[in-house]
């Protein structure tokens, strides 16, 4: 069954259309510091196309911009925009998750800034990634309070939709991070800040996840249903953090990814 799933999902991308060869954008620049976008582009863009926008994980400490390589290509050829960002972390640059949030809030601004000229609907980004990475992209839209001092913040940072891989989404004294947040985890913490008209989100959780508890991901649901907004919760029996990197269940997580996505009507 597992073969079938994963047989079905990529023949249904060869069905899509080619994809250019990834570019490279620089989003932010300050001292010797230079970030980078990729960006996987459908050949064909003929109209304003949907973006999704990923982070990786690693804590907010470490992490490759490579992680969701597999993701962009696939959704490229499904016409989407697919952007992988790289932002500053602790091992490399000696930040804070606070300076991680920063620059995907900058990303997220790019993105939209430039949206016409990159062929996007600035109304229909999506945001992702996983672990720490999940925590960026709900946070873009969770926090209003931690923003680059050079960002323009007439250009929203919100995403339009979320699709979250283990996310680290409670940064409270409970929760993960809470050592280096501290008692900005008020703002910081999406848990904690979910209101009405929070977007459209799928979340995926493994039931062995030592850092994110089943708890904490289906109290996130309930908050977010709470608000009159739509979650999907998907769980993976007896799968531990960042289960989704390896097949089959990466796959299986971007199948169900991609029909949430056509259920929005961001992809036919």
């Amino acid at each position: 069954m597992k073969k079938t799933i994963i047989l079905l999902l990529w023949s249904l991308a060869s069905f899509g259309q080619e994809m250019l060869k990834p570019q490279e954008l620089v989003y932010k620049k300050f001292d010797t510091t230079q970030l980078k976008l990729t960006i996987y582009q459908p050949q064909k863009i003929d109209k304003a196309l949907p973006a999704i926008i990923f982070f990786f994980g690693g804590g907010w400490v470490s992490g490759s911009i490579e992680q969701f390589k597999t993701q962009a290509e696939y959704f490229a050829k499904r016409g989407i925009v697919a952007i992988l960002v790289d932002y500053r972390v602790t091992k490399r640059d000696q930040t804070t998750p606070f300076e991680s949030l920063k620059d995907a809030k900058s990303a997220m601004r790019f993105v939209r800034k430039n949206a016409s000229s990159l062929g996007i609907d600035s109304n229909r980004i999506i945001a992702s990634g996983g672990s720490a990475g999940g925590h960026l992209a709900a946070a873009c839209y969770t926090n209003e309070t931690i923003n680059e001092a050079i960002d323009d913040l007439s250009i929203s940072a919100k995403p339009n939709a979320l699709v979250l891989f283990n996310p680290v989404i409670d940064n409270g004294p409970d929760g993960y991070g809470y050592e280096r947040i501290g008692e900005k985890y008020t703002e910081f913490s999406p848990m904690h800040n979910v209101k009405k008209g929070f977007p459209p989100t799928i979340f995926f959780l493994g039931t062995a996840d030592k850092l994110i508890p089943l708890e904490t991901g289906q109290q996130f649901k309930a908050k977010i249903e709470a608000v009159g907004s739509r979650c999907e919760f998907h769980l993976y029996e007896n799968q531990p953090h960042g289960f989704f990197n390896k097949s089959p269940f990466k796959e299986e997580t971007l199948q169900k990814a991609d029909n949430f996505l056509v259920s929005l009507g961001y992809i036919q």
